[in-house]
C-alpha cells in the first residue's frame, strides 16, 4: 500500500478557508425549511429510494464535509445510495444552521447503502481512510470544528470489530505519520440533511467549493481506486 504523507492531503488555509467561507454563506442563506424523516440505526433504509430486492448493509461515516464524502461514494462500485445526514449529538431534529455552529454535537456524515455481495464493509473503510486525512482532530483542512470529526458510527458489534481491525491495520502500514484520531462510536439517531445537501457535488459542479476542494479529492480517488469505481 502506498505511503502517504499527511501534510500532502491537507487543503492549506488561505484559499481554501475563503472558499469554505463563501460557500457556508451561501448554503446557510438558501437553507430550505422541509426535513426529511429521522431514522435510528435500526432503520433498513433512507428516504432515498432504492432496490428492495436487494440484500444491502448500511455504513455511517464521518470524514469532514458530507459533500466530499458523498461525491466519493456515489462513484464506488456495490453503492446501492448515498444521503448526507447529521448524527452523534444532542439536539432534536437538527438544522444545517444549527450544526455548522459546532454546538450541536453532530458530526456531518454520509449514510452509505451498498451490497456486500459486492463490496464488504472492509472495504468501504479502507476507502474511507484513504480518502480524507484520519490524523487531525475536528478538522479536514479548512473545515474546523466538531462538525467535520473523523468518525466511524457503527450500528452493530460486527461492524465495531471490522472498524478496530482496519484501524489497526492502517495505522500498522503507516499510510499516515500522525496518529489517527477517528472516532468509533455507537450509532444513536441519524437524521437526514436537508433536501439541497444531497447530491451536491452532482447538481453544482461549478461551485467554487466542488471546483477547488471536491474535485481534486475525487481525481486522486479514481486514480487510486481505478479498480473498485462503478462501471461507466
Amino acid at each position: 500500500m502506498k505511503r502517504m504523507k499527511a501534510n500532502s492531503r491537507r487543503i492549506t488555509l488561505g484559499l481554501g478557508a475563503l472558499i469554505s467561507l463563501i460557500t457556508l454563506t451561501v448554503a446557510i442563506a438558501t437553507t430550505p425549511t422541509s426535513k426529511s424523516t429521522v431514522m435510528t440505526a435500526e432503520t433498513p433504509r433512507t428516504s432515498t429510494p432504492s432496490n428492495p430486492n436487494l440484500d444491502t448493509e448500511v455504513a455511517i461515516l464521518g470524514a469532514g464535509c458530507f459533500w466530499c464524502v458523498e461525491a466519493i461514494y456515489e462513484e464506488l462500485q456495490g453503492t446501492v445510495s448515498v444521503e448526507s445526514g447529521y448524527t452523534g449529538g444532542h439536539v432534536k431534529d437538527p438544522t444545517y444552521k444549527q450544526v455548522v455552529t459546532g454546538q450541536t454535537g453532530h458530526a456531518e456524515v454520509v449514510r452509505l447503502e451498498y451490497d456486500p455481495s459486492v463490496i464488504s464493509f472492509e472495504e468501504v473503510l479502507i476507502v474511507f481512510y484513504h480518502t480524507h486525512d484520519p490524523t487531525t482532530l475536528n478538522r479536514q483542512g479548512a473545515d474546523v470544528g466538531t462538525q467535520y470529526r473523523s468518525a466511524i458510527f457503527y450500528a452493530n458489534d460486527e461492524q465495531k470489530q471490522i472498524a478496530e481491525k482496519v484501524t489497526a491495520d492502517i495505522t500498522a502500514e503507516k499510510l499516515w505519520d500522525d496518529p489517527i484520531v477517528t472516532e468509533i462510536t455507537p450509532l444513536d439517531v441519524y437524521y437526514p440533511a436537508e433536501n439541497y445537501h444531497q447530491d451536491y457535488y452532482e447538481n453544482n459542479p461549478n461551485a467554487p467549493y466542488c471546483t477547488f476542494v471536491i474535485a481534486p479529492k475525487l481525481a486522486k480517488f479514481r486514480k487510486e481506486f481505478k479498480h473498485l469505481l462503478k462501471s461507466s
